[in-house]
């Protein structure tokens, strides 16, 4: 029984009450029947297993409060730099270029150094992010990143990748 899994808990301290509201009596061991204890762990499974997967981490879990800031700074640059093009690791100017591990490997880009040269450099259609960005055309008119955080970005990218861009969250903007 239910109430058995609960410690310090038995059928002797649910007592009779009465329901003076409407008029009935009820006994409230009623909610001991295995058919209403079943309705009740029907209902409550989908916000318990909400709850825990909102709770529980998706990516790797950091190694340290160092890490977890990293991978939140990364995904805080992503939602700012790339998320324009890249929603959810895909690419809405270029479908064949995302940033989905398949395309990386099939593009040649499936290592954080190859991520970190591409979004300092730019290729192809996409502009390049780095501070000393040259060819002046290929590079982002906006604003430009420092090379600790496109190095951020890339290990951001990579992990993501790895995980099949599992972490969808804007990084806490």
């Amino acid at each position: 029984m239910l109430l058995s899994a609960i410690p310090n808990c038995n059928s002797r301290l649910i007592s009779p009450t009465v329901n003076q509201e409407k008029g009935n009596q009820r006994d409230e061991r009623q909610w001991m029947n295995p058919q209403r204890q079943l309705k009740f762990l029907q209902r409550l499974t989908p916000p318990l297993f909400a709850a825990f997967v909102a709770l529980s981490p998706i990516i790797t879990p950091p190694g340290s409060y160092a890490e977890a800031i990293d991978v939140q700074r990364g995904a805080s640059l992503f939602g700012h730099a790339c998320i324009g093009c890249h929603v959810a690791g895909g690419n809405i100017i270029q479908p064949g270029a995302t940033l989905f591990l398949k395309d990386l490997q099939r593009n040649g880009v499936d290592t954080e150094e190859e991520i970190y040269n591409i979004t300092y450099y730019g290729k192809g259609r996409m502009p390049g992010f780095g501070e000393m960005c040259t060819p002046r055309g290929q590079c982002t008119f906006g604003a430009r990143l420092k090379e600790d955080e496109i190095k951020l970005l890339a290990n951001f990218v990579k992990s993501q990748a790895d995980q099949g861009w599992l972490n969808l969250g804007n990084g806490g903007d």
